[in-house]
């Protein structure tokens, strides 16, 4: 799917804000929008991003908004969705600037359109193009011979207008920066310090881009977001951060041979080893902050989307929640049509005797929803601008489902590395430990995803089984089922399974009547080994689903500390997506002395 991309602020008078943050916040949730959004008694700033008909419905949604009715969002389109969550925040101030007695929504400077910026540079009109971002922004791309101030945050703007020339003070000036919002201050700030012919760039560099193309203008402008740049037509381009410094290096300087990923590029060159090492304890620390408390175990209200599959067209929506949900009791649902927790997008009550059609969607509601305790001890094994490698431990599930949304590998890793997404190339069970590769971006998924599918990449798993293997060395290659079965287990199937090979090696057999096995996934089916190693009856010592005597079931152990599944993700080796040099990771298993 494409991605609409909006970029709007507006100054302007508003109240009630809590009010309105509660607001924007359950329709953006409804619409499936991810961004930040900004308010302050002083106005709005916002980056959302989502599918262009729900975007137009929130623009709608502000501009009912009193003060924001003239609300003009700049538009540009990407194929993937730039950013992680949506965030709506209350702010002292939408745009961080510091000066009492700046207001934007009652006097700004004099703005002057694209068109009419072009027609003076055109022209060869004396004036003066002055750039109020931060140095790394111009770095990437600014207008031919504009004056830049060398700052590092707007909050440096003030003392750096200090710092130009006397003589400036009579000459026009247009001011500029990214999408306007910094020169609604900036301006006014101007003509208070003594300068008399100040004008800014309406709708600033992307309007320029959008009216006028890249004419007089060098290089690409920064966005703050998984872009990173984007070029005079509005594309997304190849640029990156360097993952030590963040500066942002075009695709020249990733040539660079000083440009080493995760630890320089040519504008921190001296950077060391250590300086990695300290940026993983950095995203250690920030870890340890995210679990404790474990997002889960505090109360929040769980809305759990939910799509009507062709199966179920034109019964009751009683009937599928019983039959799509049969292991909850009816009394449940009946509960929940009764307290209003089953709802239209919208937030429209339904009944339970209303027909549903393929492809609706309806949301259930669930407050005061708290999820089971996790085990949050994730380390990090490795990490540069391209890839991590975590060791996870267990219990910790992968990603939302079930009774867990908050208190998973993917949300605490979301936290963490915000506002990347960081996207798993591979999958883990909940009880499995062990290292798992990520990659930092869809651009790196991408270049990691064939390799795992032509068999390129190498794992090896460790795991203890009951019993004592016939064979120090065999091989699996039972077909497993598609589609789950009872306690979500999947099971060999000879005549519609999908093709499965495992190859095994004893290492170890104890005097306790269990063996020590390395365990190479060939394939990558659900629960590929567990089920090989169950169906060669020798079922993974703690496994909760596939037990002894090929028998399925569901152990749950009570508590974090419980002895858990002995299955370990041992190693993983594979092309490095940028180097194309063959890396591994390891990690030992928790369970083994």
């Amino acid at each position: 799917m494409d991605f609409t991309n909006i970029s709007c602020y507006q100054f302007s008078k508003l109240e009630d804000l809590k009010s309105l943050r509660d607001r924007l916040i359950r329709r953006c949730a409804e619409l499936e929008l991810r961004g930040t959004i900004l308010l302050s008694g002083e106005g709005i700033n916002l980056f959302v991003a989502g599918a262009r008909k729900n975007i137009d419905e929130l623009v709608a949604e502000l501009r009912s908004v009193p003060g924001l009715d003239t609300l003009a969002p700049k538009f540009s389109e990407s194929s993937h969705q730039p950013f992680t969550r949506m965030v709506v925040r209350i702010k002292r101030e939408i745009i961080a600037f510091g000066v009492e007695g700046i207001d934007p929504s009652t006097r700004t400077s004099p703005k002057l359109p694209a068109p009419e910026l072009k027609q003076w540079i055109d022209e060869g009109r004396p004036f003066t193009l002055l750039d109020t971002r931060n140095d790394y922004e111009v770095k990437l791309g600014t207008f031919r011979g504009a004056v830049h101030l060398d700052i590092g945050h707007f909050k440096q703007f003030p003392e750096a207008v200090g710092r130009l020339p006397a003589e400036m003070r009579q000459q026009p000036i247009v001011m500029f920066c990214t999408g306007g919002i910094r020169c609604e201050k900036a301006g006014p700030f101007m003509e208070r310090a003594g300068f008399e012919n100040v004008f800014q760039l309406d709708g600033g560099i992307l309007k320029y881009f959008e009216e006028c193309g890249g004419a007089h203008y060098d290089g690409e402008c920064f966005v703050f977001d998984q872009r990173v740049g984007v070029d005079p037509a509005l594309r997304e381009t190849d640029s990156t951060q360097c993952f030590v410094c963040q500066t942002p290096l075009d695709v020249a300087e990733q040539q660079d041979p000083r440009y080493v990923i995760g630890k320089s590029c040519p504008y921190c060159f001296r950077s060391t080893a250590e300086q990695m090492e300290e940026s993983i304890a950095h995203r250690h620390a920030l870890l340890a902050r995210a679990v404790n408390p474990l997002p889960g175990s505090l109360p929040y209200e769980n809305r759990r989307p939910v799509r009507i599959p062709a199966q179920f067209d034109g019964q009751t929506l009683d009937d599928f929640l019983r039959g799509a949900f049969s292991h909850l009791p009816r009394d449940h649902w009946n509960a929940s049509f009764a307290e209003g927790r089953v709802v239209t997008p919208s937030d429209q009550r339904v009944d339970k005797c209303q027909p549903v059609r393929s492809g609706e969607h309806y949301e259930f509601i669930e407050p005061a929803t708290t999820e089971p305790a996790v085990n949050g001890d994730i380390r990090i094994l490795h990490e540069d601008e391209a890839i991590f490698v975590v060791n996870k431990p267990a219990p910790l599930p992968m990603h939302a489902g079930g009774r867990f949304s908050r208190n998973t590998l993917q949300f605490l890793l979301d936290s963490v590395y915000a506002p990347q997404h960081p996207r798993p190339v591979h999958r883990l069970d909940a009880n499995t430990t062990g290292v798992v590769l990520f990659a930092r971006t869809r651009h790196f998924a991408r270049l990691l995803a064939p390799q795992f599918a032509d068999g390129t990449v190498r794992k090896l798993y460790l795991a203890q089984v009951q019993g004592h293997p016939a064979e120090n060395e065999f091989i699996c290659d039972d077909p497993i089922s598609t589609e789950p079965g009872e306690f979500g287990s999947r099971r060999v199937d000879p005549n519609a399974g999908q093709p499965a090979l495992t190859r095994f090696r004893v290492r170890e057999r104890f005097v306790d009547g269990t063996s020590l096995l390395e365990a190479e996934p060939v394939t990558g089916r659900t629960n590929q080994i567990r089920i090989h190693l169950w169906q060669c009856g020798t079922p993974i010592v703690g496994d909760p689903t596939y037990l002894q005597n090929r028998v399925l079931g569901l152990q749950m152990t009570s508590g974090v500390d419980e002895p858990r599944m002995r299955l370990h993700a041992h190693s993983i080796c594979f092309l490095h997506p940028l180097t194309s040099q063959r890396c591994e990771f390891t990690a030992a298993a928790p369970w083994l002395p």
